[in-house]
């Protein structure tokens, strides 16, 4: 919790409360200058101009039963011929350069009339108070916008009426003690935010608690109930359990040890039985184990004699496989100088065939060739033989013409 302010001594804010009560009492002063009294007084004309303004619609629509003078009544009735061309203009939406001039001249002429109106209504003022009481019976009040206008005003003329009726040196006191008040406040109002702050958080805390005790409790209170249910369930249905199986296992007990003991006389029974038979099957198997005994001796004993004479015979072939082997070696080397050999014979027959083809290409790549050489040389003969038959025979031509000339 964070510790109050250290408050200023008790003498000077006994003086300063006593002064600022001072400056405050508007009885002990008046309008002393002239500028006071004209500013006040104008602010006063303004408000009561702007009633009057005010009522101006509801004493327009009562205005045939007024009784008001001829000069206020033709005013007025002057002024609302005038608002209601004005609308009419609004209504048609009237254009071009006449509507507007039209309109022009309206909102010139309405202000005008208007301050008509107030001229006539400030000089007659029963007619004012018979507008207003006449406005008042009607029932037509002015407008929340109009209201907001006078208040507005009249606070105004409080705070003018104040600053006029306030010295420079009080309005430095005034404005000191109201600082000195102002921040006493906000460090009063912090310390009781902190403090509310601080129970909150307690009271939130202690619900908090409280809450959660109250939740436990109700938890325990339910959980040992249904645990003391189900114990009961639990202890009379097991004790109930216990003695239907006790008696089942009783009955089922005297039946299985009956049934058990007959069981035992069969089995001893049928055991006396195998044990005999058993005696003479063990005595046929003891001598069908003898003879099966000698006889594996004997084959033993021949595998022994045929694998002797098998081991001789393998030592003979492995000897003559080692032998036939060395001479597939020889052979092998002997046919791989014979395939060498062979090799190069087909290579050298492959060349020379190669060669005898080239040869034989070669060949007839020169008979053709002398063949077209030789058609050639027939074809530049005959041509050279026809060209000098055919330049013998224009000379002849020749000389027969000059003859017949």
């Amino acid at each position: 919790m964070c510790s109050s302010p250290q408050p200023s001594p008790q003498p000077r804010a006994k003086v300063l409360r006593e002064d600022l009560l001072k400056i405050l009492d508007p009885s002990r002063k008046k309008l002393s200058s002239l500028e006071t009294q004209r500013i006040a007084g104008v602010l006063e004309d303004c408000i009561a101009r702007v009633e009057t303004v005010a009522l101006l619609p509801a004493v327009l629509s009562r205005l045939g039963g007024l009784s008001v003078g001829l000069e206020l009544e033709g005013a007025l009735q002057e002024h609302q011929h005038l608002g209601e061309r004005l609308g009419g203009l609004g209504q048609k939406l009237v254009e071009g350069e006449a509507g507007e001039r039209t309109r022009a001249e309206l909102e010139r002429a309405i202000p005008s009339s208007l301050r008509n109106v107030l001229r006539l209504l400030r000089a007659h003022p029963a007619a004012t108070r018979a507008l207003r009481s006449e406005a008042e019976v009607g029932g037509q009040g002015v407008s929340e916008g109009v209201r907001g206008l006078l208040g507005g005003l009249q606070e105004l003329r409080g705070v003018l009426l104040e600053k006029l009726l306030t010295s420079p040196s009080e309005e430095r006191q005034r404005t000191r003690y109201m600082q000195e008040v102002s921040l006493r406040h906000g460090n009063n109002m912090e310390l009781v935010a902190t403090l509310e702050m601080e129970v909150a958080a307690a009271i939130k805390d202690r619900d908090a608690e409280v809450s959660v005790l109250q939740n436990v409790i109700r938890k325990l209170k339910s959980s040992l109930h249904q645990m003391e249910k189900i114990s009961e369930d639990f202890v009379l249905r097991t004790q109930q359990d216990a003695d239907k199986q006790n008696q089942s296992d009783t009955k089922t007990s005297e039946g299985r040890r009956a049934r058990m003991q007959q069981e035992a006389n069969q089995l001893r029974v049928q055991l006396n039985n195998l044990i005999s038979e058993n005696r003479e099957v063990e005595t046929s198997l003891r001598k069908k184990k003898y003879k099966v005994e000698t006889e594996i001796e004997n084959w033993i004993q021949k595998y022994d004699a045929d694998m002797g004479e098998k081991q001789f015979e393998l030592e003979d072939m492995t000897r003559v496989y080692e032998e036939e082997k060395e001479e597939l070696r020889e052979l092998e080397e002997a046919y791989a100088v014979l395939e060498q050999e062979f090799s190069q014979i087909q290579e050298e027959r492959r060349l020379a065939e190669e060669r005898r083809e080239e040869e034989q290409k070669e060949l007839e790549k020169k008979s053709r060739a002398s063949t077209i050489i030789q058609a050639y040389w027939r074809g530049h003969r005959v041509r050279k033989a026809m060209r000098g038959k055919g330049k013998k025979g224009s000379k002849g031509k020749k000389g027969k013409g000059k003859k017949g000339k």
